[in-house]
């Protein structure tokens, strides 16, 4: 089993630029090797580069990855269910993902506040070490309309560490 990467370990770091700044994130191939390595293959697609912050609960998450931007969209490839023990702690990563167990693609989302009853059901592929408070700013939804958000931000871009020059 791979063991939890190390700070420094810029295979297993990428960087969001959000336009608030650049939050770095530790993934955790450890936890899910095969949710990392397609995180990692989208990234590297520049996949997320412009992807709207579709769902966005203050006190809850925010979640992105959906080029559509309508929280129904995805790169097409579904990724079968990793779950751990990890805690869905303030700064998680986690896949977001409809009724199917195993039905992840590429939405993710990032935990704004401990959200301890999600542990077991959702797929924890990662943390964000450096830049949550820029994830804090991200605009908020409306949560009588289950986040959705008018005129969201968006992720800038995204890079695994290793490949930035």
């Amino acid at each position: 089993m791979a063991k939890a990467s190390k700070a420094g370990d810029l295979e297993n770091t990428l960087y969001m630029d959000l336009p608030y700044g650049r939050v770095v994130i530790e993934m955790r191939p450890d936890l899910a090797p095969n949710h990392v390595k397609r995180i990692k293959e989208l990234v590297r697609q520049h996949f997320y580069d412009g992807v709207v912050f579709h769902r966005v609960i203050d006190g809850f998450m925010a979640q992105t990855g959906d080029p559509t931007g309508t929280g129904t969209g995805g790169s097409g490839q579904k990724i079968k269910a990793e779950f751990s023990n990890e805690p869905h702690r303030r700064g998680t990563l986690s896949m977001a993902r409809p009724g199917d167990i195993n039905g992840a693609d590429s939405q993710f989302f990032i935990v704004l506040a401990d959200s301890t009853y999600l542990d077991g059901q959702y797929t924890v592929w990662g943390k964000v070490t450096k830049g949550m408070e820029f994830v804090d700013k991200i605009k908020k939804g409306d949560k009588a309309n289950n986040g959705s958000v008018t005129n969201p931000d968006k992720i800038i871009k995204m890079q695994v560490a290793a490949d930035v020059k």
